[in-house]
């Protein structure tokens, strides 16, 4: 029976608005919490109109002082973005206030356009093999003796897990190098998801963090009691896409039925590829869904996002997936 997490990205829906969508994000936290789910993580993005949760560790703060045991972080902090030493402050400071149950996932991607990235104050010209480097000056920011002259207070000696976020070999490869556990992003980005684990295993080196490969997958969820609502709830992240790959992302937007068949060949092509590793239906079709995927990949944890409407059919979905797992 592995682990179960919970992937949130405080979504924006249509006719909401931020305050909205942070108390749903701390009502599922602490819902998920009681459902026995091991962690919940915010991720870093910018300039989307349906998702609040830019200001990650500051969300992150708030969450965890909304709840009690379940792990809260950052899947992820894209640290293109940031100098590592704010990074290190920022979960530093986070760690001292909730000591034990904070992570820090960081990614490569900016996590938004050009000119948003400009607006970060970020170097566009900096060199894209930067990230290991970035990676490391952010471990030694956390080492007892830090081997720079730089220390980060709060930060300076904590414990706080560090995972290497992905889609492509890549970050298997930096993952392994450096013996830290691993989060692909299946639930969106899934082409190249076994030949990253293979070389994950692979490669990986066990370090002072973890002892031997630990991969976590992303995986849609979409649970209801019937196949039919089910289908009808994931119309909503399927339509976030198609416009996001459109260029023109809108807030999240209200379930369509039969939204599959009303669209082009073109855009279902798309779904069905980026959006692969997806578990839709009623209780059943979901445990058989989630079990493959389990067998075909050899998880250690699931990572679930249930990008949905309606807040309260969120919860059913969550509650129903983990239901599952307990049995």
């Amino acid at each position: 029976m592995i682990p179960f997490s919970i992937l949130d990205l405080a979504p924006i829906t249509e006719g909401g608005d931020a305050a909205r969508s942070f108390a749903n994000t701390l009502e599922l936290a602490r819902q998920g919490e009681h459902w026995g789910y091991r962690r919940i993580w915010l991720a870093e993005h910018h300039g989307m109109p349906g998702i609040a949760s830019a200001a990650t560790a500051v969300l992150i703060g708030q969450v965890a002082a909304g709840t009690r045991r379940i792990r809260v972080g950052a899947g992820g902090i894209m640290l293109p973005n940031h100098a590592p030493l704010v990074v290190a402050e920022q979960f530093g400071t986070l760690e001292a206030l909730f000591p034990g149950r904070i992570d820090l996932g960081l990614g490569r991607a900016p996590g938004c356009d050009q000119a948003t990235a400009r607006a970060l104050r970020r170097n566009l010209e900096s060199d894209p093999d930067q990230f290991p480097q970035d990676v490391l000056e952010l471990l030694d920011y956390f080492a007892a003796e830090p081997r720079q002259p730089v220390r980060a207070v709060p930060g300076q000696g904590l414990a706080v897990p560090v995972w290497i976020l992905g889609s492509s070999l890549f970050g298997a490869q930096l993952a392994a190098a450096l013996g830290l556990p691993f989060a692909f992003a299946s639930h969106f980005a899934p082409a190249q998801l076994l030949p990253a684990l293979a070389q994950y295993r692979a490669g990986f080196r066990p370090s002072a963090q973890l002892e031997r490969p630990y991969v976590m997958l992303g995986c849609n969820v979409f649970a209801a009691d019937s196949d039919r609502e089910a289908h009808a709830l994931a119309s909503s992240a399927q339509q976030s896409f198609v416009a996001l790959r459109s260029g023109r992302p809108i807030k999240l937007p209200p379930p369509v039925e039969g939204y599959l068949d009303r669209i082009g060949l073109q855009e279902r092509a798309m779904l069905d590829q980026v959006l692969s590793a997806s578990a839709i239906g009623a209780p059943d079709t979901v445990a058989r869904e989630l079990k493959a995927f389990i067998a075909r990949t050899g998880a250690d944890e699931l990572m679930i996002s249930s990008h949905i409407f309606d807040p309260d059919a969120r919860l059913r979905s969550y509650q129903l997936t983990a239901a599952l797992r307990e049995e």
